[in-house]
């Protein structure tokens, strides 16, 4: 079973219905003590960091999923924020302490390009390593982003897929039984849901 953590923000309904839509065994999870009832676990996330941990600590999430997730190693998956949470801090109107799962701060993204724009909002190619969570998805494919900060991973090896904006923008990192994508898998289309689905059968 997959649990998706509801904190209070997120884009719930739309991460749900893609699970379902795949075939899987999938609740949302409203109180941390249901995360111990499920085999995997989605943090999802739209909105500020700050406010995002605030709520994780707040309904004791953050406990609950160094438990799950660190201590008994259950198979995660972040989107977007909820990806960004994972790092040691955020620097998003202010500094902010993070999950620390990845040796890694969350930074604004800096453009000289007049053509682009901040927050990045739209379709951009993609390009990962050979890893089981981008199996069957094509070289360069394109992926549908929302953010004006990024994970600034310290560790190169974390970092799994990039995308060019001024520069390489880290848009997927795994590290043992934990991954994210910046991008939003269920709002990409068919090779988005071919990740989702690759996390379902996923066993690090």
């Amino acid at each position: 079973m997959i649990g998706i953590v509801d904190y209070g923000m997120g884009n719930l309904l739309s991460v749900y219905s893609a699970f379902d839509y795949l075939g899987a065994n999938v609740i949302i999870c409203k109180h941390p003590e249901e995360l111990s009832e499920v085999g995997k676990i989605v943090i999802p996330g739209v909105g500020a960091f700050k406010d995002c941990m605030e709520l994780l600590k707040k309904e004791h999430f953050d406990e609950a999923l160094n438990e799950q997730v660190i201590k008994l190693g259950k198979p995660t998956i972040g989107i977007c924020l909820g990806m960004q949470v994972m790092a040691k801090k955020s620097f998003e109107g202010g500094v902010y302490g993070g999950l620390g799962w990845f040796d890694a701060d969350v930074i604004k993204l800096t453009i000289t390009d007049e053509k682009k724009r901040v927050p990045n909002i739209g379709w951009n190619e993609v390009s990962h390593t050979s890893n089981p969570l981008f199996e069957g998805v094509p070289e360069n494919t394109d992926f549908y982003f929302v953010h004006s900060y990024f994970v600034n991973c310290h560790d190169s090896s974390d970092v799994i897929a990039t995308y060019p904006y001024d520069i390489p923008v880290t848009a997927s990192i795994l590290k043992n039984n934990i991954f994210a994508t910046q991008f939003h898998p269920e709002k990409s289309q068919d090779f988005g849901l071919k990740i989702l689905d690759n996390f379902i059968s996923w066993n690090p």
